[in-house]
């Protein structure tokens, strides 16, 4: 007699030998986290760049809706723009932005030393010598923009930078009453 022959366990298609549970069950949250690290990553990021780019917004439109001189310095683009180099040392610093569909306008004052003076006129194209004693550069119009008060008994002094389009030209008036700290007006203005 002969004894059945017995047959090897069960496999599946491929060969292989069936899951037991343990490894389903790992293989399962190895899946499920995977899954959410690739959703979750850069869903994350999108949450995080939106709530930064909210806060830009708001940021300039708290700027923009602004009136008149802000106690702090434009940013670096905007002075490379108008190309107002404000020294590092200056202090009382303020400014304020103009534009419309015709002309943009950066409205800048800031008290500096006289060393500090020479060096800004370089970098804004000029010199103390270009400075016309007795001339007030900014206009009417944009002095009260800017509540600007250019009052008799100062000693002012101005000049115009002016620069091949579109770069801007810049109308500039020194107060040097006291000539060891000058006081700076400046608008530059440029046509995109």
């Amino acid at each position: 007699m002969t004894l059945p022959h017995q047959s090897a366990p069960p496999r599946d298609p491929g060969g292989r030998l069936p899951e037991d549970r343990r490894h389903m069950i790992r293989r399962r949250w190895l899946t499920a986290v995977i899954i959410v690290l690739l959703v979750g990553i850069p869903a994350g990021y999108l949450v995080i760049s939106a709530g930064q780019s909210r806060d830009s917004g708001r940021d300039k439109e708290r700027e923009s809706s602004a009136a008149g001189l802000q106690d702090n310095w434009p940013s670096l683009m905007k002075r490379r723009i108008f190309e107002v180099p404000i020294p590092a040392g200056a202090w009382g610093v303020a400014y304020y932005e103009t534009s419309n569909w015709k002309t943009s306008r950066l409205y800048v004052q800031f008290t500096t030393t006289a060393a500090d003076l020479d060096g800004f006129l370089a970098e804004s194209g000029t010199s103390r010598a270009a400075l016309t004693p007795g001339r007030i550069t900014v206009g009417d119009r944009d002095a009260d923009i800017a509540g600007w008060s250019f009052a008799d008994g100062m000693n002012w002094a101005g000049t115009t930078v002016k620069r091949e389009e579109p770069r801007p030209a810049t109308d500039l008036t020194v107060d040097l009453t006291d000539p060891a700290f000058p006081r700076v007006y400046a608008v530059s203005t440029t046509s995109p």
